[in-house]
């Protein structure tokens, strides 16, 4: 039996590794996009540590090669969410009553079997079914993932280090309990680190899980699981499926041990859910946590005295990495009069520079959008902005999927503040900018501040620095993660922890300790060594 205080190990962010030509890591990587393609991967679904295959089965293809098949993937039905219930019950209380560190060490073997031997197969997959070049898939489903795992294991431990002070006589204690019943995972295409870590930060604290991915984003959750498998996680602590969201929600929203959902998707999505659980909340037998991320239409301000190459480089880079489609992208931007010629010409030479195409070709900067749906909303508004007197295309424009869904990196400007595309999210590679005057540069923070419901992230570029205190007092409740002469994209795990608020989410910070306290019911001990044995308090005596 231990008898210790255990430390995990000293945790630092993972290196990201530079693919530069030559280097092992990229002929690795290489190696694995070319065995994965070779292959047709038959994808079950992983329900109590068995791989249930219902031979009901969907294609997937790249979105940069859509006549490709990666492989299919086994779709299920109501009966496997109930399945995925059961299991995650049955499995619960072996799992919750583990010792805390054996939890950990699954999840720090997970992270170093991640960054080691499956790390060109998790990139090669991100990079396959999602369309990212190498760099964000680096970034995003090894480095960032390797960091939740880590990251995880050492909030988890200051949390329980946390402990209340005690009187004479008496021991109090503060046990952290997880949730009364299982959390609900539901993860999104854009981030392979997301589809881990909503599952995975639950699960590490004692939680099991239903974990329901995006359709588009299985082909990597797959390895995921296979990396879990291999990590030690016993059967049934997160369990794999792939059905219908409304489905899903049928049978899940209504069951009685429903704990808490972990949710990043759209905003609509998550009112339409929260709303569920509110509807049925006498039904359940705790009151459920309800932790999301969802929308953002992000911004970049720049203040007159701006470097106008930083501001382009930010613009270029924030807005058309992974084509636009992260949650935290810039996607509008408020530009001085006096800055525009010049950030303009710097932008226009970054994207006319951009190459576009599969990201098996490293050289690609920009890739394919993720599916049709996504390639007919953005290119929808890319048709109309051609049509509208109140809107100019400044480069781009263009868009083809007889091979991928190609959209080209977009620029419009506006000469309305609250044109369409300055104020609705397109989650694409399209980027709006309004020139403001250049005293006008207080009124433009309010416009910043009052032009979307969302609150994720913003950026202000100035070398001012009363500009810049402005800014971060006026833009207060206008992003959860704001960015002073940077991009507002590329949040670090330990970092810059990630979450906005307003119509972006419930703003519970992933990657750091306060996403860790919503999976926690504490319990609070006290032992009185010395019980009094009479009734009597001193005051009740007259004499």
């Amino acid at each position: 039996m231990s008898n210790a205080f255990f430390k995990p190990p000293v945790v630092v962010n993972e290196p990201v590794l530079s693919y530069k030509a030559g280097s092992p890591e990229k002929a690795a990587l290489k190696a694995a996009i070319v065995d994965l393609k070779s292959k047709t991967a038959d994808i079950p679904m992983f329900i109590g540590g068995e791989h249930v295959r219902t031979g009901n089965k969907l294609a997937i293809h790249p979105p940069h090669e859509i006549k490709h098949i990666l492989g299919h993937y086994h779709k299920g039905d109501s009966s496997h969410v109930r399945l995925a219930i059961d299991a995650a019950l049955s499995a619960k209380r072996d799992w919750e009553n583990m010792r805390w560190e054996d939890r950990a060490a699954i999840f720090l073997k997970a992270a170093d079997l991640l960054a080691g031997p499956y790390r060109a197969k998790m990139n090669a997959a991100t990079m396959l079914g999602q369309s990212k070049n190498v760099y964000q898939a680096e970034i995003d489903a090894v480095a960032e993932l390797c960091d939740f795992f880590r990251f995880n294991v050492q909030f988890m431990m200051d949390i329980y280090e946390q402990q209340p002070i005690s009187s004479p006589n008496v021991w109090n204690r503060m046990e952290y309990r997880p949730l009364e019943g299982f959390v609900f995972a539901l993860t999104p295409f854009n981030f392979t680190s997301i589809a881990g870590n909503l599952p995975g930060a639950p699960a590490l604290l004692g939680n099991t899980v239903v974990w329901k991915p995006a359709e588009t984003q299985i082909y990597s959750a797959a390895v995921i699981m296979e990396i879990f498998e291999e990590a030690g996680l016993p059967a049934g602590v997160i369990n794999l499926i792939y059905v219908d969201g409304p489905m899903a929600g049928d049978v899940i929203f209504s069951h009685p041990d429903f704990a808490g959902l972990h949710f990043t998707g759209s905003t609509g999505v998550f009112q339409h859910l929260w709303q569920t659980i509110g509807k049925n909340i006498a039904k359940y037998k705790s009151y459920p946590r309800v932790v999301g991320e969802t929308g953002g239409k992000d911004f970049v301000i720049a203040h007159p005295s701006a470097d106008a190459k930083a501001v382009a480089t930010a613009l270029s880079r924030g807005a058309f990495e992974y084509q636009g489609q992260k949650c935290s992208a810039a996607s509008r931007a408020y530009i001085p009069g006096a800055l525009w010629d010049e950030v303009k010409k710097h932008l226009l030479e970054d994207i006319t520079s951009f190459t576009m195409g599969s990201p098996e070709d490293f050289s690609n900067f920009v890739n394919a959008v993720i599916d049709q749906r996504a390639f007919d909303k953005i290119t929808g508004y890319i048709a109309q902005a051609k049509k509208d007197a109140d809107a100019e295309i400044l480069i781009g424009g263009g868009y083809d999927k007889s091979e991928g869904y190609f959209i080209e990196p977009t620029v419009i400007q506006a000469k309305d503040p609250k044109y369409r595309t300055m104020v609705d999210e397109l989650f694409g590679p399209v980027l709006t900018i309004y020139v403001y005057e250049n005293n006008d540069f207080e009124a433009a923070l309010e416009l910043v501040d009052q032009t979307s419901p969302y609150a994720l992230t913003g950026a202000v570029f100035a070398q001012d620095r009363g500009a810049l205190a402005l800014a971060t007092e006026k833009l207060r409740h206008a992003a959860g993660n704001f960015y002073i002469n940077d991009k507002p994209t590329g949040a670090v795990v330990g970092q810059q922890p990630f979450g906005g608020a307003r119509a972006s989410g419930t703003n519970d910070k992933a990657g750091s300790v306060l996403n860790l306290y919503r999976w926690l019911s504490p319990r609070t001990i006290k032992e009185n060594f010395v019980p009094p044995t009479d009734y009597r308090y001193p005051f009740l005596a007259e004499k």
